[in-house]
């Protein structure tokens, strides 16, 4: 894409399908001679003109409107062309067809868009840093109010100004450090006198105060995922259906009526979680079922926090108390101790309220809870149970939307100023070690950006953007 980027281009802006109004959008430099062409006379910079959309023959195509934004004052820093049309499929294609033909007359190189290639050009052209670019789409795809809200957060450059706070005092921080190499003769302590101890201190405070902003806007956009587990009819599809507030999942006494995962994005204080409805784990024969219980340990395996669902009614049993403890032991050899689990005891309503269990292996204070997911009682310390392994905390007003690799790059640079402090407070500090350490600390930060980027990495971002934005 980045070696096509001075073409002319063309797209369908607006989603596939039939809607009152549908967007052409085209964008390159001196669009004059094809705005002439196509509305067949100028038109005022910024201004919507009603006018009739003819093909190549006069014949009318549509009437709409026509809206000229002359570089650099457009979306992509380029001139744009936008056609707003009557949003049916095959006005709009008939549309971009004739924007293309004339394209080839007076603007050669008119091309069709690529996902993405629109904002990739606003980026290219300094209207937007990456992390806004990323936001746009972001904001398309939110899930949630939250989510939306803190992705215009980030579109209207709130992360990236506290990316370019950070990467000034960093940049201060270099030069002194430059300026103590540069001038080892000289009798002045640059570090000391300038305090560069505090200085990368209060570096390193900012910098966990945006990390956990981050980390917060990290949960908004990609949520968790939720393995619901357990033995057959320990009530799995039925606390779906509870969490889910929806008939999702089939609910039978039948031992084994889930085969198949079945899931569900629902949301807590405007946080995705991805739940999965898992077939009971178990010994079986029966081949269908085997494979649906092999799908649940992926799941169970791939999952940011598990739900280990026990049946309070059968608890006395000592089989059924020997199968639960047999899934302990597995679940600990099959994942990662830095996955949640969370011991579910379901149908509370079916014992007496005094009814104690001994907890399982995996069972604490903090990570288990009594529920009904008939009567739905307990489902509320359930949801916040769930919320706190996740890491969240209740304050969306204050979080901008960001993407885990943009968290990662944020732990690169704390792991960096974590050796440049290690070198700074050592005896005699190796200043040309510290001095690379605040350089990658630059380095990671700039990648949020796009100010330090291959071109794989924009390749891949924007690729995933949908077509005509």
């Amino acid at each position: 894409m980045l070696s096509r980027h001075s073409d002319p281009i063309a797209a369908i802006a607006t989603a596939p399908g039939r809607g009152g109004v549908g967007i052409v959008r085209i964008s390159g430099k001196a669009l004059g001679p094809l705005v002439a062409l196509l509305c067949g006379r100028a038109l005022k910079p910024r201004e919507a003109t009603y006018l009739p959309f003819r093909d190549a023959d006069g014949q009318p195509i549509d009437q709409g409107l026509a809206l000229h934004f002359p570089a650099p004052h457009s979306y992509t820093g380029e001139d744009v062309l936008e056609l707003q049309a009557h949003g049916g499929p095959v006005v709009l294609q008939l549309l971009l067809a004739r924007c293309l033909e004339a394209g080839a007359q007076v603007l050669p190189g008119l091309r069709v868009a690529e996902p993405g290639e629109f904002t990739q050009r606003a980026f290219l052209n300094d209207k937007i840093d990456l992390a806004q670019a990323e936001a746009i789409a972001d904001l398309i795809d939110a899930s949630t109010a939250a989510a939306a809200r803190s992705a215009s957060r980030s579109l209207a450059g709130e992360f990236s100004g506290q990316i370019h706070l950070l990467r000034d005092a960093l940049i201060h921080l270099r030069m002194l450090v430059e300026a103590t190499l540069d001038f080892p003769e000289e009798e002045i302590d640059f570090l000391r006198k300038a305090d560069a101890h505090g200085q990368l201190a209060h570096l390193q405070q900012t910098l966990a105060q945006v990390m956990q902003r981050a980390q917060q806007g990290a949960l908004l956009r990609e949520g968790i995922k939720v393995v619901i587990a357990g033995q057959p009819n320990a009530g799995k599809s039925s606390l779906l259906n509870a969490l889910a507030g929806a008939e999702l999942a089939i609910v039978t006494p039948i031992a084994g009526t889930t085969r198949d995962k079945v899931q569900q994005t629902i949301q807590i204080e405007g946080v995705p979680l991805h739940v999965i409805d898992t077939a009971g784990l178990r010994d079986s024969q029966d081949e269908v079922e085997r494979i649906g219980i092999a799908r649940a340990w992926d799941e169970i395996t791939g999952a940011d926090a598990v739900l280990f669902l026990h049946d309070l009614s059968r608890w006395d049993a000592i089989e059924y108390r020997a199968a639960d403890a047999s899934i302990a032991s597995a679940m600990a050899e099959k994942i990662s101790k830095k996955i949640p689990i969370i011991d579910v005891w379901n149908k509370s309503d079916c014992v007496p309220a005094e009814r104690t269990v001994q907890p399982t292996a995996n069972d604490t204070v903090d990570r288990s809870v009594r529920l009904s997911a008939r009567t739905g009682e307990g489902l509320d310390a359930l949801r916040r149970n769930l919320l706190q392994v996740a890491g969240w905390q209740s304050a969306p007003e204050g979080v901008f939307i960001a993407r885990a690799r943009h968290v990662q790059a944020l732990q690169a640079v704390d792991a960096h100023l974590m050796e440049a402090a290690g070198q700074l407070h050592g005896a005699g500090p190796a200043l040309d070690l510290l001095a690379e350490e605040l350089r990658l600390a630059q380095n990671a930060l700039n990648t949020i950006t796009g100010e330090f980027s291959s071109d794989d990495l924009l390749g891949v971002i924007f690729s995933s953007f949908c077509i005509g934005k």
